[in-house]
């Protein structure tokens, strides 16, 4: 796989990766980084909630941003410097979430890239949104 510089990157470049979300990847999650709140992991907890069912953590859509980033656009090598990440809508589990990231800003001098980020559901409803700061690789 060729690395990526910021060369090879040009204003409005796009990338996406799709996932369907199963319980098990939410208990894997939660298992992973200690977040046990019963509104991901509790039917019945999250029945009582405005929900009505457990939600999807909003960090896993962060870290399937990080998935195009890091191995799409501008792929392996490139340093993840900041995300700003708004949560849109709810995610639940069972929902396909795309992630999708955008070229909007070129800054050479720095070698960095500002990408629109953000996800969408199953029905192409924006979920999330934000902007990301990269350092694409210098290696060739």
């Amino acid at each position: 796989m060729k690395l990526k510089t910021i060369d090879d990157l040009k204003i409005g470049q796009q990338a996406e990766y799709s996932k369907m979300i199963s319980r098990e990847d939410v208990i894997q999650f939660a298992e992973l980084t200690g977040d046990m709140n019963p509104l991901h992991l509790d039917e019945e907890y999250a029945a009582g909630t405005m929900f009505g069912k457990p939600l999807v953590h909003g960090a896993m859509l962060s870290g399937l941003i990080s998935a195009v980033l890091g191995m799409k656009l501008p792929g392996p090598g490139a340093l993840y410097a900041s995300q700003e990440l708004k949560y849109l809508k709810p995610v639940f589990i069972g929902d396909t979430v795309t992630a999708f990231v955008e070229v909007k800003e070129i800054l050479k001098d720095n070698n960095r890239v500002i990408f629109r980020t953000g996800c969408t559901n199953q029905s192409r409803e924006l979920v999330a949104e934000g902007i990301s700061l990269l350092l694409p690789s210098k290696q060739q």
